[in-house]
């Protein structure tokens, strides 16, 4: 069924940030950055506590500005790969060795696990993906039916690869 695809490069399914979670995770962190800095400034505590506080608010600030541009991203699903719109490969679809999405599995709201062949090297994209050793974690901010339909694509990739 998906080998009868004849461009290998043709998306087959994507995922992206949906507005309204965007708006409510990105604005819970700027609101916690200028709480954070709000206090250290008008009513700082010890030395060492007031300097705590504004490396806090600064780190949430750019958590926040990094969440911003990651989920500005969309996931891409070919038979090749799952990458980012920006380019990024996330993994080849060869290296997929199986994909989790039971409710006790260890992975983002919305969306799934992929556990691939070899590590690879960490990376994280708040609120959209992360990758670390072995596991790609899907999902975040994403719809759940976008990330349903995409896993449901990987696990038939899968099964067909198994029956070959």
């Amino acid at each position: 069924m998906l080998n009868d695809i004849t461009d290998r490069n043709q998306v087959l399914a994507t995922i992206k940030a949906s507005p309204g979670r965007r708006f409510l995770g990105i604005g819970s962190l700027w609101f916690l950055s200028v709480m954070v800095i709000y206090v250290a400034i008008v009513q700082p505590p010890a030395m060492g506590w007031q300097a705590f506080l504004f490396v806090l608010g600064g780190a949430s600030i750019w958590i926040a500005e990094q969440m911003r541009r990651a989920t500005a991203l969309t996931l891409e699903l070919t038979m090749e790969e799952l990458r980012d719109s920006a380019g990024h490969v996330l993994t080849r679809t060869d290296d997929i060795a199986a994909i989790d999405r039971g409710m006790f599995a260890f992975k983002p709201s919305n969306g799934f696990l992929l556990r691939i062949t070899g590590p690879a090297g960490r990376a994280w994209r708040p609120g959209l993906w992360w990758r670390m050793g072995g596991r790609i974690g899907v999902g975040g901010m994403t719809p759940g039916h976008q990330a349903k339909f995409m896993a449901e694509i990987i696990s038939a990739m899968i099964a067909e690869r198994a029956a070959d």
